[in-house]
Formats: structure tokens, C-alpha cells, sequence
């Protein structure tokens, strides 16, 4: 039996999570639901697709992942399954599925209208028993057919050249720490060994192993378990100190020879 996580912008402190729990384990109780997060900040399509792509891969072939992000916004397209790397999502065709890949996916199914109906609790009333019934054996194209396009939002992307990487803010997290969309191949690519990191007011002219490389209070920039630069302040709140935020700016200026 596969595997459910759940992602959700519900916090923890209202009925919503259990109650989609509920309905899953109410078609099958022998369901292996696991949270992967229900603090995503509301409404927050990036930040769910972020840290769903972050994590997904850790978790078995064949894992269902149900995601309720803005589930019920207007900008939401219906409900949608799709598959991705051997793994399922179901969730709402509002963009958020969209940015877990830089491809498109290779099955999507728009879930029809016999199993939609006005609900104000669509995670609950729509997802979950779809979720749960896939996780038991059902396809998703049981529950309907094939779409040709899913609803895109488009990630911020990087400019690289052979002098100069601009990136951006993807994520600050629970440290204030402060994760780039700058990955490490493209850096290892273009770098000719001397080079200048600058963000805010800060220039830093090397790349770390790990926050504690520098001394607490000092600056740090490393390439992190994902492979993108992250940068903040040892023992400190990065974001709040240096006056970065989500989609801040973020340059490396490579210095060659001929320059």
C-alpha cells in the first residue's frame, strides 16, 4: 500500500488537518499518512511548491502526496492528478503542481465533474477520498481524464553569464537563514576560481562548507543539502539582519583574467 503525505497552508491549530485525515483513513484505516508540513504560509503557492520539491524524492516510488494549498481561491482550475518521477500528485490546478519540476509532467488528469460538487471544504470532500483511493490500488484516470496543460506559474529563474550569476530569494526559513535559487553546477561551471558574492550591503569572496565555517555573528554563504547557495548570519537571523526578504537579489561577480 502506498505511502500519503500531506502538505497543507491549515496550521495546526484548527479541525481542517484531521478532519482530511479523517475521510482517508474512513475509506481506508490502514492508510500510512504521512504530514509533511501544514505551516505553509497561507495562500502561498511558492512556498508549498518549494518545499514539496525540496522533499518528495526522499520518499518511495509510487508515494501519493496530497496538497491543499488555496484550495478554494478563484484562481483554482479544478482538481488535478498528475505523475511525476513514479510519484502522485493530487491537488488543485492552480500552478502550485506546476513548480515541482522545470518539465512538464507525463500524466495529468483533470478529476471530472461527478466528483465535484460545491463544497467549501474541497481537501476534505475531493482530494482526500481520491487520495485514499489511489493509495489503495484505484489509477487516477478512474476519477477522470486526460488534460493537455496544467495552470504554469513561472519560478523566478537565474541569469547566468560567464561574468556574473543574479539570482534570487527562493525561501527564508524557521533560522532566518536565506535560500537562493543559485545551484551549485551552474556556479561550479562558470566559477574561474575568483569571485565576489554580494547580497545586501555584504561581500564575501568565498563559499563555506557549513554555517559554523565562521565565527557567530559573521556572514556564511554555502551550497546546501539541495545544492542551492544559501546564505544568513551564524547565530543569527539572516533575513531581519541583512534586510533580505523573499525575491531579494543575489549576485556573484566572477573575475577572469581577461577582465
Amino acid at each position: 500500500m502506498a505511502l500519503v503525505t500531506f502538505l497543507s497552508d491549515f496550521g495546526d491549530c484548527d479541525y481542517y488537518v484531521p478532519a482530511v485525515k479523517a475521510k482517508m483513513l474512513s475509506i481506508n484505516p490502514q492508510l500510512n499518512i504521512i504530514d509533511i508540513s501544514h505551516k505553509i504560509d497561507t495562500y502561498d503557492i511558492a512556498h508549498a511548491a518549494f518545499v514539496l520539491r525540496s522533499v518528495y524524492k526522499d520518499f518511495p516510488k509510487g508515494t501519493i502526496h496530497l496538497v491543499a494549498i488555496n484550495s478554494t481561491s478563484s484562481i483554482t482550475s479544478g482538481f488535478i492528478g498528475i505523475k511525476l518521477e513514479e510519484h502522485i500528485f493530487i491537488g488543485p490546478n492552480n500552478g502550485v503542481l506546476s513548480m515541482l519540476a522545470d518539465y512538464d509532467p507525463g500524466i495529468i488528469v483533470q478529476f471530472a465533474d461527478i466528483h465535484i460538487k460545491d463544497s467549501s471544504f474541497p481537501a476534505k470532500d475531493i482530494l482526500a477520498p481520491i487520495a485514499a483511493k489511489v493509495a489503495s490500488g484505484a489509477a487516477i484516470h478512474d476519477f477522470g481524464g486526460p488534460l493537455q496543460q496544467i495552470k504554469k506559474m513561472m519560478p523566478r529563474q537565474i541569469k547566468a553569464t560567464k561574468k556574473q550569476i543574479v539570482g534570487h530569494v527562493l525561501r527564508v526559513d524557521n533560522y532566518g537563514n536565506l535560500i537562493t535559487n543559485i545551484p551549485k553546477d551552474v556556479f561550479n561551471t562558470l566559477n574561474p576560481g575568483k569571485f565576489t558574492l554580494e547580497f545586501s550591503r555584504e561581500i564575501l569572496e568565498e563559499i563555506n562548507q557549513s554555517y559554523d565555517n565562521v565565527e557567530p555573528g559573521d556572514c556564511f554563504a554555502f551550497f546546501n543539502s539541495l545544492d542551492f547557495l544559501e546564505i544568513g548570519i551564524n547565530h543569527g537571523h539572516g533575513a531581519d539582519l541583512l534586510g533580505l526578504k523573499y525575491d531579494s537579489p543575489v549576485m556573484i561577480n566572477f573575475h577572469r583574467e581577461e577582465d
